[in-house]
């Protein structure tokens, strides 16, 4: 596991887990409550004070900031033009009347505007190799934003202020759900639920297809972060893979004679279509594709400001940019980053290698190209 920023997201998101554990619960069923050690444990990540600088911010707009109250008849999910400006810009006014009211407020993907949840999220991609991402959670008291459901990924709930009641029900209500399975509206749960109370400091993690809702109690608040596990599902994968392979394979582009439906068998085509997926370098360009993935989509955190000369001392690859270096079979090296690919001479590569440990740049001037491209922080 690497240091630095993945090493504190783990211990704060899995306190006194190790990591095999961790890996085993993200690939089993089970949802689990972490009872925090301190009360403040979560306080450098968010407060109440953060959110309410940040509605009075222009960068508070929908639909990432969003309402929703489960008392609403129909869906929970309150108008915008209850809350927002025509032109997106929250009206907070409005927004706190509503608020006072019994909505809970809702704020998507704030780890892109508050760093400390960048850094947070950042830390566990590195160890995940997948996007995470954070969503707020603002109740008030005796209120119940959504209503009973599944999310079709794995979350962390991270409990930062108040109290809040969870009701949790033990196993996949359908399996295995993506961000593409439909959800039908008269779900209902099955069994019994477990009740759980998270308390500052405490988290609870969820599988995706785990049914759930979580309410305040009276005359207390409640302020969590979602902290969601944005995997990759095979279809997705292969997917991705297919679309690329089409354009080297001819095999793959050939018409699917579909006049002769009804006539042939189209079982053997279909088998023989899929073997040429199934490859030792397609399985090598599956993995690659999915770190070149996380690196294009992710939000770049450079060590490097406006104003940056190089640092004197040993330089290392900086742990808030996504990067993989993939080797070719004809022995050539190619760094993937957010900002593309970049081609390197077997030396290049060889001091890309001693930097990713720490390393004293060396004579070429490869260390400073690096260093200008943001992917080099001081060792």
């Amino acid at each position: 596991m690497n240091q630095g920023i993945t090493e504190a997201a783990f211990g704060l998101a899995f306190e006194g887990m190790s990591v095999d554990e961790v890996l085993a619960l993200r690939e089993g069923l089970e949802w689990k409550h972490f009872k925090g050690s301190s009360a403040d444990r979560f306080a450098d990540l968010l407060s109440i004070e953060v959110l309410d600088a940040h509605l009075r911010t222009d960068g508070a707009r929908t639909p990432r900031i969003a309402m929703a109250d489960e008392a609403r008849s129909g869906s929970a999910g309150v108008p915008e033009a209850e809350f927002a400006l025509p032109d997106g810009r929250v009206d907070l006014p409005s927004l706190l009347a509503r608020f006072d009211q019994g909505a809970s407020l809702v704020v998507s993907q704030f780890h892109e505007t508050h760093p400390p949840l960048a850094r947070f999220c950042r830390g566990l991609e590195r160890l995940f190799l997948h996007a995470v991402q954070s969503n707020i959670y603002l109740t008030p008291p005796a209120a119940q934003g959504f209503r009973t459901h599944f999310d079709t990924h794995d979350v962390l709930v991270l409990q930062v202020d108040g109290r809040k009641r969870w009701r949790i029900w033990d196993g996949e209500r359908i399996e295995r759900p993506t961000r593409r399975t439909p959800w039908p509206g008269n779900m209902e749960p099955v069994g019994e639920p477990h009740v759980v109370i998270l308390e500052p400091g405490d988290s609870l993690y969820i599988p995706r297809g785990v049914m759930h809702d979580a309410a305040t109690e009276p005359g207390g608040r409640s302020l969590h972060a979602t902290i969601g596990f944005m995997e990759n599902s095979w279809a997705q994968a292969i997917r991705a893979l297919v679309d690329e392979a089409e354009l080297f394979d001819a095999g793959l582009r050939e018409s699917l004679p579909s006049w002769r439906i009804g006539e042939a068998d189209l079982l053997p085509a279909l088998a023989e279509k899929l073997s040429r997926l199934a490859t030792a370098a397609h399985a090598e360009r599956l993995a690659n594709l999915t770190l070149e993935q996380l690196a294009r989509d992710r939000q770049p955190l450079p060590a490097r400001g406006l104003f940056a000369p190089l640092p004197e001392g040993p330089l290392r690859l900086t742990e808030g940019m996504h990067t993989h270096l993939a080797q070719g079979d004809d022995g050539s090296s190619t760094l993937f980053w957010t900002g593309g690919a970049l081609p390197l001479s077997a030396a290049e590569a060889a001091e890309l290698m001693a930097l990713a440990e720490g390393a004293e740049p060396g004579e070429s001037g490869f260390a400073r190209k690096l260093w200008g491209m943001g992917l080099l922080e001081p060792a």
